[in-house]
């Protein structure tokens, strides 16, 4: 995992001059502010200071220009008609967003009022008449804040990401395979939908092993899951079950749906030259077909659960006895 890198320091004014633009343009900044006059005038500076602004006469149009726009900080006017600074701020607070929006009071109230402001969730304030090195200095502390936040919020995906994928091959790793199919079976038995999964093994594997050594065999495994993933739908996923074995899951789709894809599946392996460092390899995979029979009275998701994969696994077995490079099917029996 990459670490994280600190912010930029902050940018500080000297005199009246101009600073540099901000390091991150896509900080874009909302100003409400329900005095004509006093909006032209900040929406300048912010726009002097590098940033895209968007300004706005009151809170209620805030609310709906942060509804349908990305708005990284809201530079907000305390009184206004419709909704107030402190209601905007509130509202801000209690909506789930996928990013930290940084929330500047425009406000000539004193100290006390202020605390009832950050205690509504504002991050800052800057003070009326507005200085124009003083709300550049706010607005680049608040991009320092927002580009921190997102560096965060970007190394917990990947650590989340890691944590349920197979580190070789880059498919789910069994882990995610139990939890997430689990979650499939409660969802295709409350919903009366069909799911199918199937357990594919590549043919005789241990021979690339032995004839180009496990590096090739690594790289192997690699292009095998880049060749089924590259023909699965955005609902279809695919975990590691175990050294070649990978199990593809397929929601919403039937046992004679999942035969085509599988066979599709099948020849796209067969007819590739997988690249190794040793060369080109050509492989085969056999494919075991399942698909649960939702039954409203099945209340252990556990039990449908292996009896899925057994099935799948059961079709697989048939597949390589009958000479592998094939396709296999069968029905999960119902959980009593």
């Amino acid at each position: 995992m990459s670490s994280i890198l600190p912010p930029p320091a902050l940018e500080l004014p000297t005199g009246d001059g101009a600073l540099s633009p901000p390091a991150d343009a896509s900080v874009r900044v909302l100003l409400a502010e329900d005095d004509a006059t006093t909006r032209f005038l900040t929406h300048q500076l912010v726009a002097q200071a590098q940033y895209d602004v968007v300004a706005v006469e009151d809170g209620a149009a805030a609310v709906a220009a942060l509804a349908e726009g990305d708005f990284s900080i809201v530079l907000t006017d305390w009184d206004m008609p419709r909704m107030d600074g402190l209601a905007l701020c509130r509202h801000i607070r209690a909506t789930s967003r996928d990013g930290y929006v940084y929330v500047v009071l425009l406000t000539a109230k004193g100290s006390q009022h202020l605390v009832a402001g950050l205690e509504a969730g504002a991050d800052d304030y800057v003070t009326k008449p507005v200085s124009k090195a003083e709300l550049r200095a706010r607005l680049n502390t608040g991009r320092r804040i927002v580009q921190l936040e997102r560096s965060l919020r970007a190394a917990t995906q990947r650590a989340e990401r890691l944590s349920v994928t197979d580190a070789l091959t880059g498919a789910f790793n069994r882990r995610y395979l139990v939890e997430q199919l689990g979650q499939e079976i409660v969802r295709a038995t409350r919903y009366h939908r069909s799911l199918s999964v199937m357990l594919c093994d590549i043919d005789h594997f241990k021979l690339v092993n032995d004839a180009h050594g496990h590096q090739a065999g690594d790289d192997v495994l690699r292009g095998f899951v880049r060749t089924l993933l590259s023909r699965l739908r955005s609902v279809d996923w695919m975990a590691r079950y175990g050294g070649e074995e990978f199990l593809v899951v397929l929601p919403e789709t039937t046992l004679e749906g999942a035969t085509i894809i599988a066979e599709i599946l099948r020849q796209a392996v067969a007819q590739a030259a997988h690249p190794t460092a040793k060369g080109p390899v050509a492989m085969t995979a056999s494919f075991g077909v399942a698909t649960f029979r939702a039954d409203p009275r099945a209340s252990d998701p556990a039990a449908s659960l292996e009896r899925l994969v057994a099935a799948a696994d059961g079709a697989l077995y048939d597949a390589k006895s009958r000479g592998r490079n094939r396709v296999m099917t069968a029905v999960a029996p119902l959980v009593p």
